[in-house]
Formats: C-alpha cells, sequence, structure tokens
C-alpha cells in the first residue's frame, strides 16, 4: 500500500499507542451516558474540554456505553454510541 499512497497510510497500530480513553459521562434531556472517549495522549487537542469544543465536529464518538433512562432508569449497554454535541447538557470525565 505505501507504493500507493506513499507515507501517508499509517499502521493502525501505531494509531492506537499514540491514543488514550478517557471514560466520561454525558446528559442529555432523556439519557445519562457513559462511555470511553478516545483522545490523542499529549498536546494538541488532547484534554475532554477539547474534544468538546472542536467546531468542526458536530457529534463526539464514544465505545462501551451505558445508556441509562433518566425517566425510568432502564440501562442499556451498546459498544459504540455517536452523541450529537448540541443534545449535550452536561458532560464530564470519570475520575
Amino acid at each position: 500500500m505505501e507504493q500507493l499512497f506513499g507515507s501517508q497510510v499509517e499502521d493502525p497500530a501505531d494509531t492506537r499507542e499514540r491514543r488514550r480513553v478517557e471514560r466520561a459521562v454525558f446528559e442529555t434531556d432523556r439519557q445519562l451516558i457513559e462511555g470511553d472517549l478516545t483522545l490523542p495522549p499529549a498536546g494538541y487537542q488532547s484534554r475532554f474540554s477539547d474534544s468538546l469544543n472542536r467546531g468542526e465536529f458536530e457529534f463526539v464518538p464514544l465505545t462501551n456505553v451505558k445508556v441509562t433512562s433518566l425517566q425510568d432508569g432502564a440501562v442499556t449497554e451498546i459498544p459504540f454510541l455517536v452523541i450529537a454535541k448540541r443534545s449535550i447538557r452536561i458532560a464530564y470525565p470519570v475520575e
């Protein structure tokens, strides 16, 4: 593949090593959503707040997600979810 794309192709294993995962909670009008947010390990765009403030993205991707209904307390666990930033009322990292 390097012959086709040159040095622009990244090895997925290298990409994973340069990322870190932070557990976070997001509250919408109807749900409490807890999941893993993938961030750069350090430097530019590496803070939790940076991921929410990036204007070029309208959604926040999460993995290992637990969704709790604020109406009846029902809990659903799913492997992947994207949240529209406009629907987030409160967001905070889990420590």
